[in-house]
């Protein structure tokens, strides 16, 4: 039974004011925390509306018709996320995924992917831009993503069961549309599409084999994703949690399995592929093996505030910086002094008694940062 809870936000004007370091240095390319990691991965959440209501990530007992989202004035604007992007370009990302919430019921955000398609890193090279979404208006928005500069796409489906899959979206929204979003994005040009599946015991993990053979052989990549404890919304129990070594040996008893190498550092998702060469899936094993020493990701909230761990307690106010006429200077140095002193690693000090003062603080949700 999930608590009757107002998740935290950490928002409006109510996160840390990041330090701007005086005299100011110049941006550059390699900045690195206090555990040597360093900055290559931005993630933007445009919304924090979405239409679905998963159970483990916005549950109606929450999110329901008196929720108190953002206002519009309170979200950053396109401007706003484009300036950003700019900036952190300049410290090194190589990355931007566009989040939620569900990312395509922000209005026009085709434009907001031209803008950011537009953005080149030192070295001229343009950015990595993709996108997570829950693939129920893909049919209609894929064309216009992918002409305005969209590289990659990630479709969240926990199973292909309907009765399964509805129970979980808890809106009664079929599969069969899902993947007909899927094929619209393929039709469209998109060529690396991936599907997220998160596996929850006793719900659908019936389904991981029936994932697995259904996108075998299609070119697009399965990742089957460890229920995670983000936020304070879901209920998470870790009885509740089926391990990434049990979903490689379902798998591997049917369709044999390889491991492969990661495709660079940092990558959270361990590859395997089949070993009749038709293709391959991923495991995010964040409760079990955890990849905190590798992460590179700052996440940046629908209202511009920037979280340095999935698991964070509280956010760096950069809205107030955009908004109060500092120079593209003094925003790059704000975000350095924030990540230089960044220390997170909640998934590995998670279950060590001596932790769980930390464990049990409050987290932000999910569907405020994006996954």
């Amino acid at each position: 039974m999930v608590e009757k809870v107002i998740p935290i936000r950490i928002a409006e004007g109510k996160g840390l004011i990041p330090p701007i370091p005086k005299p100011l240095i110049e941006p550059h390319s390699l900045i690195s925390d206090t555990r040597g990691r360093s900055l290559r991965d931005l993630r933007i959440s445009v919304t924090d509306r979405c239409n679905f209501r998963c159970t483990y990530c916005m549950p109606k007992e929450v999110f329901n018709q008196h929720y108190p989202y953002l206002a519009h004035q309170d979200l950053l604007s396109f401007e706003e996320i484009t300036r950003l992007g700019n900036i952190f370009a300049t410290l090194g990302i190589e990355k931007i995924r566009l989040t939620g919430g569900e990312p395509l019921l922000r209005k026009h955000l085709e434009k907001l992917v031209a803008m950011l398609a537009d953005i080149r890193t030192p070295s001229g090279k343009a950015l990595d831009l993709t996108l997570t979404t829950n693939g129920s208006i893909l049919r209609k928005k894929a064309l216009a993503l992918k002409e305005a500069g969209l590289r990659r796409i990630t479709v969240s489906l926990d199973g292909l069961n309907d009765a399964i899959f509805k129970k979980m979206n808890d809106v009664d929204f079929p599969v069969s549309d899902v993947l007909d979003g899927i094929c619209a994005a393929q039709e469209a040009g998109f060529r690396e599409i991936k599907v997220n599946m998160v596996v929850k015991k006793g719900v659908n993990d019936g389904e991981i084999v029936e994932m697995a053979r259904h996108f075998k052989g299609t070119g697009i990549t399965v990742r089957f994703i460890e229920f995670m404890d983000v936020g304070s919304s879901n209920g998470w129990d870790m009885t509740q949690v089926i391990p990434s070594k049990e979903v490689i040996a379902k798998i591997h008893a049917v369709f044999p399995l390889e491991p492969m190498q990661a495709n660079y550092p940092g990558e959270v998702a361990q590859r395997w592929r089949y070993q009749d060469g038709s293709g391959e899936i991923g495991l995010i094993s964040s409760v079990t093996q955890t990849f905190c020493h590798e992460c590179t990701r700052a996440r940046i909230s629908t209202d511009g505030q920037m979280y340095l761990c999935l698991f964070s307690g509280a956010g760096f106010d950069f809205k107030t910086l955009l908004r109060s006429g500092k120079t593209d200077l003094e925003i790059a140095n704000a975000i350095m002094a924030t990540w230089t002193q960044r220390s997170d690693h909640y998934s590995e000090i998670r279950g060590r008694n001596t932790e769980q003062d930390a464990l049990n603080k409050p987290r932000v949700e999910m569907s405020y940062i994006g996954g």
